[in-house]
C-alpha cells in the first residue's frame, strides 16, 4: 500500500471528543493554542494499528512486544549515534510520573536539584513532591535564542550526588542544545559529581534540517553511568493518550532504584500504548518528515505575523511545535488573561515561572492559526490606539 500523505491543513475536529485542549473552550470562542498536542491525526500506520486492535476486541494488560525495543536501540544508534542495550530500557505510562519517580528514586542522595527557567510546569514541582530542595538557574538569551548560564551554573553550591534535571529540546523556549553546550555541561556535571535526569520527549521534532538531536548520556560513558533519559513517542506521532513512554537507563543500580521508587504507584503502560508506539516508529517516518515541513511552515508564519504586534517579542524554537512569546512590554497586568478574552487560549507563562511571558502551540491548522494570530494582531492595535 502506497504512503498516504496526510492533509494537515485539514485536522479533524475535536470538540465532543473529551480533548483537554478543546475541551477548556468547548463552549465559547477561543482558539485553543495552549497544551501541548496537535490537531492532526496520527500517522497511518498508527492508525491501521488502532484499527486492528479495536475490531480484535479485547483490550486486556500489556507488555512491550520485543520488536519494539528492538526498534528503540535501532533508532538510537541511527538517530543519535547512541548504542545502547536493551536492559536500560524501563517502561513508564507518562514522562511527568518519569520526573517524579527519578526525584523519589534519588532522596536521600540528592541534596537538591537543580532546573533551568522557564521551564515546563512539572520540572517545578518533582522535587517539591518529595520535600526536596530546589534551585533555580534562568536560561540566558543570546539574540533570539536560549542557552545554558555557564557562569550561573560554575557560583552553584552544589554536592555530590545532587540532580540536575534537563529538559533537552527546551519546552517552552524551543532550543536545542548543540554539541557545544552539551559538551560543556557534561564537563561541569562530571566535575561536580551529579546525576542527569534529561527530558528528551521532543527529541524527534527538531524544524531545521541541519541540526540533529544529541543525548548528553550519548557524548561521555561517565555521564551515561548517572544519568536517566527520557524519551516517548507520544509528542512527535500525536499519541499522548495512550500513555507509553521509557527511560533509558545505562547503571544498574540507578536503574534498580527507579524501579524500586516506581512500585506501587506507577502502572505499566497499556497494551494500545505499546502496539501504538510500535507502529509509530516502524511506519510513522515518512509522515514525520511531512509534519516538519509543516510545522516549520508554521512556525515562520508565526514569526512574522508576531514580530510585527506591539508589545511581542516572539522567539524562533528550533525544535517543538512550541513558540515562546515575550509579552512583558504588553500595556496589561494579564497578558494570558487579556488574549483569552480576545479569543485565543494560550499557556500562561506564570506555570513556567515566567510571568508576562505566553507559550503557543504550533500543531494546529495553518487556518486556524491565521485566524489566531489575526485575533492576536487585533487585540494589540487595540491596545496601541488607545
Amino acid at each position: 500500500m502506497s504512503e498516504i500523505i496526510p492533509e494537515f491543513d485539514s485536522p479533524p475536529g475535536r470538540n465532543g471528543t473529551c480533548s483537554l485542549k478543546w475541551g477548556k473552550y468547548e463552549d465559547s470562542d477561543v482558539i485553543p493554542l495552549w497544551v501541548a498536542d496537535m490537531d492532526f491525526k496520527s500517522p497511518p500506520a498508527v492508525l491501521e494499528q488502532a484499527r486492528v486492535s479495536a475490531e480484535h476486541g479485547n483490550f486486556g494488560y500489556g507488555r512491550p512486544p520485543p520488536a519494539l525495543i528492538e526498534k528503540i536501540v535501532e533508532r538510537s544508534e541511527d538517530l543519535y549515534n547512541w548504542v545502547i542495550d536493551p536492559s536500560w530500557v524501563v517502561w513508564l505510562p507518562g514522562m511527568v510520573c518519569a520526573l517524579n519517580v527519578t526525584c523519589r528514586a534519588l532522596l536521600g542522595e540528592s541534596s537538591k536539584a537543580i532546573i533551568q527557567t522557564p521551564i515546563y510546569p512539572p520540572f517545578l514541582s518533582a522535587s517539591k513532591n518529595f520535600d526536596m530542595p530546589l534551585t533555580k538557574v534562568p536560561l540566558v538569551l543570546h539574540g533570539n535564542r536560549f542557552s545554558i548560564d555557564f557562569d550561573a551554573l560554575k557560583e552553584l553550591d552544589t554536592k555530590p550526588g545532587d540532580l540536575f534535571m534537563l529538559c533537552h529540546p527546551h519546552n517552552p523556549v524551543g532550543t536545542l542544545f548543540n554539541e557545544t553546550e552539551l559538551s560543556l555541561l557534561t564537563e561541569w556535571l562530571l566535575e561536580r559529581s551529579l546525576y542527569l535526569c534529561s527530558d528528551e520527549i521532543h527529541c524527534d521534532l527538531i524544524l531545521e534540517k541541519e541540526l540533529q538531536h544529541l543525548p548528553p548520556a550519548s557524548l561521555d560513558p561517565r555521564i551515561s553511568d548517572k544519568s536517566i533519559t527520557l524519551m516517548a513517542p507520544s509528542k512527535t506521532f500525536n499519541i499522548a493518550g495512550f500513555g507509553c513512554s521509557f527511560a533509558i537507563i545505562e547503571n544498574s543500580n540507578l536503574r534498580a532504584k527507579f524501579k524500586k521508587a516506581m512500585q506501587g504507584i506507577v502502572p505499566d503502560p497499556p497494551a494500545m500504548g505499546f502496539l501504538l508506539a510500535d507502529a509509530a516508529y516502524r511506519g510513522g517516518e515518512p509522515w514525520r518528515m511531512e509534519l516538519l515541513d509543516y510545522l516549520k511552515g508554521n512556525r515562520d508564519y508565526a514569526m512574522s505575523q508576531l514580530v510585527e504586534m506591539n508589545g511581542l517579542t516572539p522567539y524562533s524554537p528550533e525544535a517543538t511545535y512550541l513558540m515562546w512569546i515575550d509579552a512583558t512590554n504588553l500595556p496589561v497586568p494579564n497578558p494570558h488573561k487579556f488574549f483569552e478574552e480576545n479569543g485565543v487560549g494560550l499557556s500562561d507563562g506564570r506555570d513556567f515561572d515566567a510571568p508576562g511571558y505566553l507559550r503557543l502551540n504550533l500543531g494546529c491548522s495553518r487556518k486556524l492559526l491565521t485566524e489566531a494570530l489575526s485575533r492576536m494582531g487585533t487585540a494589540c492595535d487595540k491596545l496601541s490606539s488607545k
